[in-house]
């Protein structure tokens, strides 16, 4: 695989001192500027935006490299080659290479900010929106089943997104002949699925024992109902599948947002995101 260097990340500067960081990832056919502008000119029902809300919040909002779209026929700024989302069932091969190499990347995106943090990783939030969210969850897995991410992280959001590979997923989970696993369970079986799956000898699974207590960071997901993009019947399958590795997964639906309902409701959307990461 022909791997290019990612654009670096942008950041939100902080006017104060630096307590938590919020990485967050973009959709397919952004980057990590337009998404911050787009994030930041809505508001809360207070008028103010979440880096205002947050003044010791680093906001990192990573850029992905382009990458050949096999449904476009043209470079386009992804995390993934996603062939179709009215069909996710469709080429899941094509997604393997990409989530690979962007979740390596935003892993190493993470560890430089738990450097920054004196390794408090409960002071770090992951997301993104639509594929920046599908990215997200992977990169997380990833964290877990490499020994990466050793701990609890601050909490995981998602936005108007889904997760690649979640039929596979849902068929190795829920088989109609065995008992619901535990959440110990599920952990291992979705991590062996990366492994098995979309690894590849690029990454090594961690040789001491996962660390089981980052199940409890916490999950904040959001979807529109009326989601012209991504059907919430999608987000609604990764909330499910999350709720079977993590102990707390908040899920919330709405209707009426910008951009054919693809985007957070606003002020009500956003009041929720504060709340979220003021708990």
């Amino acid at each position: 695989m022909d791997i290019m260097e990612f654009p670096a990340p942008y950041i939100h500067q902080l006017q104060t001192s630096h307590t938590h960081t919020i990485i967050l990832l973009h959709g397919r056919g952004s980057n990590g500027l337009e998404f911050a502008e787009e994030l930041f000119s809505s508001t809360t029902s207070k008028g103010k935006s979440l880096a205002s809300c947050l003044p010791t919040y680093r906001w990192v909002f990573p850029t992905s490299r382009d990458r050949w779209s096999t449904t476009f026929q043209e470079e386009m700024c992804s995390w993934f080659d996603a062939y179709s989302l009215n069909d996710i069932q469709k080429r899941p091969e094509l997604q393997k290479d990409g989530i690979r190499e962007s979740v390596l990347h935003i892993l190493d995106i993470l560890e430089e900010e738990a450097r920054l943090l004196d390794g408090q990783l409960a002071h770090i939030y992951l997301g993104g929106i639509s594929q920046g969210m599908a990215t997200a969850i992977w990169a997380l897995i990833a964290g877990i089943g490499t020994g990466r991410v050793q701990g609890t992280l601050g909490g995981l959001l998602g936005f108007c997104g889904w997760l690649p590979f979640a039929q596979q997923l849902e068929d190795l989970l829920y088989e109609p002949t065995s008992s619901a696993p535990s959440i110990q369970q599920a952990q291992r079986l979705v991590s062996t699925f990366f492994f098995d799956e979309i690894a590849g000898h690029e990454i090594s699974q961690a040789k001491q024992p996962v660390d089981t207590s980052v199940s409890s960071t916490p999950v904040f997901l959001s979807h529109g109902a009326d989601d012209e993009w991504v059907s919430v019947e999608l987000g609604r399958q990764a909330s499910r599948i999350l709720r079977t590795i993590m102990v707390h997964v908040e899920w919330h639906e709405f209707t009426g947002a910008e951009g054919d309902g693809h985007w957070i409701k606003e002020p009500e959307g956003f009041d929720q995101i504060l709340q979220f990461l003021e708990t």
